[in-house]
């Protein structure tokens, strides 16, 4: 199994053009307020604090920026669909995210985290939805699998893969984690240590 033997936090911004000028890797996560965004980087990096898990949702609302391995970005992004700030505010997270993602050439995938205890929400579908046209890889992270039983979460994930298929030809990875039992752990972090290897591979045959 991939190990993190070093996270280190490196920057927090809110601008794309701030975010650290390498040619490394990065892996963004993003989810709705309270998915368990911060738990799962935590969990991930075996670091109890790396990012800040908060009782109040909509904390991030940076570019986080934690260096892994001393190879590849883990990027925590601020979160979408908060209700408790005001318009403004919105916007302007709006504009940091779709920059973030739009225009970030170093961003090799965005993991998109869903709340795995509930049906598929419209904010997510559109999220995605948006993601398919402008054409941006990315994955699926099922969250918080030990707060149902073992038949809910499959029947849970069945349906939102399901909801997917409407719009999808081609279904995106998924992954199905717990930050409390580790579930899904060591999938994540192989299936980002795959990517990367293929990067090497490509850069050696420059």
């Amino acid at each position: 199994m991939t190990e993190i033997k070093s996270a280190e936090f490196v920057i927090s911004n809110t601008r794309v053009d701030q975010c650290p000028a390498t040619t490394y890797p990065e892996y963004a996560f993003i989810g709705r307020s309270n998915v368990g965004k911060s738990s799962l980087i935590n969990m991930l990096t075996n670091h109890k604090k790396l990012a800040k898990t908060s009782a109040t949702p909509g904390k991030t609302l940076l570019i986080n920026h934690f260096l892994i391995n001393k190879q590849w970005f883990l990027v925590d992004l601020p979160g979408y669909g908060y209700a408790k700030i005001g318009k403004k505010e919105q916007e302007k997270l709006k504009g940091i995210i779709s920059s973030y993602i739009l225009r970030r050439e170093q961003m090799t995938n965005l993991f998109v985290l869903i709340d795995s205890r509930h049906k598929p929400q419209k904010i997510d579908m559109e999220f995605i939805e948006w993601l398919g046209e402008n054409g941006i890889p990315f994955s699926i992270v099922f969250t918080k699998a030990d707060k149902s039983s073992a038949s809910v979460l499959r029947a849970n994930v069945s349906v939102f893969l399901k909801a997917l298929e409407e719009q999808w030809e081609e279904l995106p990875p998924h992954f199905v984690t717990s930050s409390e039992d580790k579930t899904g752990r060591a999938e994540l972090l192989d299936y980002i240590e795959s990517i990367n290897q293929s990067l090497r591979q490509e850069g050696q045959k420059e």
